[in-house]
């Protein structure tokens, strides 16, 4: 299992699939593992995935200093890994509130960025978060689902303070576009794969300096894609056409029929769009 050493002394693993040109693979979660990703559609076949196993999840070691799980902490662990394969450049990609790790990185290292990929990704380092009313805009668009009424009022549940477990479960098919053997396999490893004790620090309070961040993300000048699923509320395709504005150079591309995870939703689109953009963009 190939490894490198954070500077704080964390062993971290990353798992490599696919030949080609390197794209480090930032996994959401937050703090998933970054086995959920597969091989992204299918991308592996274009591109060299390099996929990162963030402290404490997967094959990586838990850090001797739980503090370390704040996202903003994690970006040396992101520039040790682009050290350690050698590349004075990156083209990084990144899902869901892995966003944050990278919008972070880029923030600290834009010189380091060759392309950066916003897969459904939140973006709360810049200020922008993703909220009920946005859950409950896209719960909308499934409302012929034949899933949907059991899951809508496990929402309201969650909406009203549940933590159940049964609650979380149940609505997790509005977070993929076919509610099929594939998209039930793949949430059924959510629990197994993710350290709920680092998610409850990632985010917490001091990781962002959104006016900071932003002063940075506007002057980029790397090539930025935001790909959005038509029915993902996080973030909705109007919310990433927000975030998109905060770049000098960036496009948005809406997957149709896709939630929140579109490799699984359309394997060919995905991969179809995301290394038509690595092509120009890595020029």
């Amino acid at each position: 299992m190939p490894a490198f050493t954070a500077p704080d002394g964390t062993e971290l693993a990353y798992h490599v699939r696919g030949e080609g040109e390197p794209l480090l693979c930032i996994p959401g979660g937050p703090m998933r593992a970054s086995a959920y990703l597969g091989d992204l559609g299918g991308l592996a076949a274009h591109r060299r995935l390099v996929l990162l196993d963030l402290r404490g999840t997967g094959d990586s070691q838990v850090p001797a200093d739980p503090a370390t799980y704040r996202v903003d902490r994690q970006v040396a662990d992101v520039e040790a890994l682009r050290d350690h394969l050698g590349l004075d450049r990156v083209d990084l990609l990144t899902h869901s509130a892995g966003g944050d790790l990278a919008l972070l990185y880029a923030a600290r290292h834009p010189q380091r960025v060759r392309t950066l990929t916003l897969v459904t990704a939140r973006a709360r380092a810049l200020g922008v978060d993703f909220t009920e009313e946005h859950r409950r805009e896209a719960a909308a668009l499934r409302t012929a689902e034949p899933w949907f009424a059991a899951a809508y009022e496990a929402y309201e549940r969650i909406w009203a303070g549940s933590e159940a477990d049964a609650d979380w479960d149940a609505i997790a098919p509005f977070f993929y576009g076919r509610w099929d053997a594939a998209a039930r396999a793949h949430a059924a490893a959510d629990v197994e794969q993710s350290n709920f004790e680092a998610a409850e620090v990632y985010a917490s309070s001091g990781a962002f300096s959104p006016a900071a961040a932003r002063a940075v993300i506007q002057t980029l000048d790397a090539p930025v894609l935001l790909l959005a699923g038509e029915w993902d509320s996080g973030p909705l395709p109007r919310v990433a056409a927000d975030i998109a504005e905060l770049f000098p150079k960036a496009q948005l591309t809406v997957q149709p029929g896709a939630g929140h995870f579109p490799w699984l939703d359309d394997p060919q689109g995905f991969t179809r769009t995301v290394t038509a953009f690595l092509q120009v963009g890595a020029v």
